[in-house]
């Protein structure tokens, strides 16, 4: 059970996971050994799954973001789990969300410019017998970017 003082914690840890124990405690209003003992916890029950360093695609050459919404052709879960496999593996794809709706899948694509967007789908969607049709919208701007969950 999550309670009042985990969230306090992972709303902290969700700004910055690079603090010290001693910091978090001064930040949520507790003590140090309370906090590594909760953070500990929050971690092995996977409710903290991971903690990463967050970079800017632009910093590294992409500069192009693209939000994909793919149709499959046949729904079998084998061909549904092959898709997933392919997104998980394609660099190019930075967040993959299965979904309701008239697509099955929302994609989040970060290339260097307009070609290695070409180059992704003529290697990636074209060339997967299941991929029914895809739209992709550019993003001209990024207006809010906060991966993390409100706590």
């Amino acid at each position: 059970m999550i309670d009042d003082l985990d969230r306090r914690i992972l709303g902290a840890l969700q700004r910055n996971n690079r603090l010290s124990f001693s910091e978090l405690a001064d930040l949520v209003g507790s003590s140090a050994a309370s906090c590594m003992r909760r953070v500990n916890r929050l971690r092995a029950d996977g409710v903290v799954t991971a903690d990463i360093s967050l970079v800017d695609p632009k910093a590294l050459g992409k500069s192009l973001t693209v939000v994909v919404t793919v149709e499959l052709d046949r729904e079998r879960l084998d061909l549904v789990d092959d898709f997933k496999r392919a997104m998980r593996a394609a660099k190019e794809v930075t967040q993959c969300y299965m979904i309701t709706g008239d697509a099955d899948f929302v994609l989040i694509v970060a290339v260097e410019d307009v070609e290695a967007f070409d180059v992704f789908v003529k290697t990636k969607l074209y060339t997967n017998p299941n991929v029914r049709k895809f739209k992709s919208m550019i993003a001209l701007d990024r207006v809010k970017f906060e991966p993390r969950v409100l706590v």
